[in-house]
């Protein structure tokens, strides 16, 4: 059976763009286990990276790394190994952990139909680019977390790589608590996100947000927010639509920066009353930033998600001409106008906001033009799991803005700390998993759709260009990605189990005491008598 782009275990032809020969030749065209020889696939399980600079995020040496069916076992300088081993020579280049990407949306069903990248083709075009774990949500299944669980983990027979999940919550009653139980202590998933947006689908209110944040919090599992004030936005939707403006870039015009540091706020400042770790998922914009800057200075536990979109776009794309070009930029929240980006980028510098994700939510033209007339109907999302590595080392470390141990932090290392399976992933260390990028700081990339690996016919970074390119990419031991060949088969990813309570959680306990000690309540009182 052929691995090529159209036998993808495609949707719909009506919602499918065939990609270029050049895309489709990268892979392989037996669709047999990974580890068996054939398909460029090689069987062996021992490996030598000779001769690199290793970057772990606290520091970086000039050593060796010896791997050995899938682990890391050794990191010095010069080691000897026997004939059998594959060597590959990485001086003058970086070798660092493989990217762990926090925030992706793979064969998810929204807005009437289905992102384009399934748990293979999102999978393949994030090994191509350096990616080599991530974490999708699992939406419920008629408000069933354990039926939604089900779901994705038959969409994820097809995997090409390590990941793991999140879950979503969008409603809140006894067998939710208690399914959510289940999934944190049985399933290997301890993370939970709340939709403050998507009124009449996904949003919740206040009232179960502060039931999910309470459980979240006895559970040892991280609360999650999309942060945008999802009454204001379904006023600010129909106000353009009142106004005549029904084109893309109404999106963004009913969904201000205002709305989402509104939000933000409000779910900062609920998860401090209860008292419990918040993760605010893809931060777009000052406000929502500076939020997350004032929790975090006043010693709440807050963590801020910036996704490559909001660091490296601007909303101009959302004003052009012509359709097709400007809805694919339309993503929740938007793209904001310039001048955020460049402040995420500063916080991100500065240790405001921790790590980059992608929010990766694939959509083609033609499933973006079921909105032609009405911004409402255009499917949110944009692509990035393939390009985050790469265009972050570029605007970030190429511009002095971080070091080189910070993209590793930023990229790999802090996700797999807060998701609590470090030093597993997100690290070069004897025992880790070997998943292991090369990247060559004197070579260029360039970005377009005609040679990505998604399965989308457009690009939101179409055409840019810059220095740093992931050129090996090693997988639990197996080189999937050399000399611009890919080299995958469905099949080959396992699911990894995230265990509860992170480091985030770490003195919480001790917090809830110090607070009912100050309560000096209740006061004792003697009843009056007449």
């Amino acid at each position: 059976m052929a691995c090529r782009f159209y036998l993808f275990f495609s949707l719909s032809l009506l919602l499918f763009t065939p990609p270029s020969n050049s895309q489709s030749n990268q892979f392989c065209e037996a669709g047999i286990g990974y580890g068996e020889v054939g398909c460029g696939i090689s069987s062996s399980t021992k490996l030598l990276i000779k001769g690199g600079t290793v970057v772990n995020a606290h520091h970086q040496e000039v050593a060796d790394v010896y791997v050995e069916d899938g682990i890391i076992v050794a990191v010095k300088p010069d080691l000897k190994v026997s004939d059998d081993v594959k060597v590959i020579d990485a001086t003058g280049k970086f070798v660092m952990p493989g990217g762990i990407d926090p925030h992706t949306h793979l064969a998810m069903e929204f807005m009437g139909t289905e992102t384009i990248d399934d748990f293979f083709s999102g999978q393949a075009a994030a090994l191509a680019g350096g990616t080599t774990m991530h974490i999708d949500f699992v939406i419920p299944v008629n408000d069933s977390l354990i039926a939604g669980l089900e779901t994705y983990e038959e969409k994820a027979k097809k995997s090409c790589m390590d990941y793991g999940f999140h879950m979503a919550i969008t409603k809140f009653d006894d067998i939710v608590s208690r399914d959510m139980e289940i999934i944190v202590k049985e399933k290997g998933i301890n993370s939970f996100k709340f939709f403050l947006a998507y009124k009449g689908s996904l949003m919740v209110n206040d009232e179960l947000l502060l039931e999910g944040l309470k459980r979240c919090k006895s559970l040892g599992a991280l609360a999650m927010v999309h942060a945008e004030n999802g009454d204001a936005v379904f006023e600010g939707q129909k106000r353009m639509i009142q106004l005549g403006i029904t084109g893309p870039e109404g999106h963004a015009l009913s969904r201000p920066p205002v709305l989402e540091g509104e939000a933000t706020a409000r779910a900062i400042r609920l998860a401090g009353f209860v008292n419990t770790p918040l993760y605010v998922v893809h931060v777009m914009s000052i406000d929502a930033m500076e939020e997350i800057a004032k929790a975090r200075k006043s010693g709440q536990r807050v963590v801020g998600e910036p996704v490559v979109s909001g660091l490296v776009l601007d909303d101009s794309g959302l004003w052009d001409s012509d359709f097709a070009t400007a809805s694919k930029y339309v993503m929740s929240p938007p793209i904001r106008a310039s001048g955020h980006d460049k402040a995420l980028q500063g916080a991100l510098s500065n240790g405001v906001l921790q790590l980059v994700g992608t929010d990766h939510c694939v959509f083609n033209s033609t499933q973006k033009a079921f909105g032609i007339d009405d911004f409402r109907k255009i499917p949110n999302g944009v692509n990035g799991i393939e390009e985050r590595m790469h265009l972050v080392w570029d605007t970030m470390v190429e511009s002095g803005q971080i070091s080189i141990t910070d993209y590793v932090r930023v990229t790999s290392t802090e996700c797999a700390r807060i998701f609590n399976i470090y030093p597993r992933k997100g690290a070069i260390i004897a025992g880790s998993d070997a998943d292991i990028i090369i990247l060559n700081p004197n070579s260029s990339f360039e970005i377009n759709a005609r040679s990505h690996h998604s399965r989308t016919d457009t690009n939101v970074y179409e055409g840019r260009r810059g220095k740093g390119k992931v050129e090996v990419t090693i997988a639990g031991g197996r080189v999937v990605w050399e000399n611009n060949e890919l080299k995958v088969v469905p099949g080959s990813g396992k699911y990894i189990e995230m265990p509860p309570f992170n480091y985030l959680f770490s003195g919480i306990d001790k917090a809830d005491a110090s607070y009912l000690s100050s309560l000096n309540a209740p006061v004792k009182r003697s009843k009056s008598t007449t």
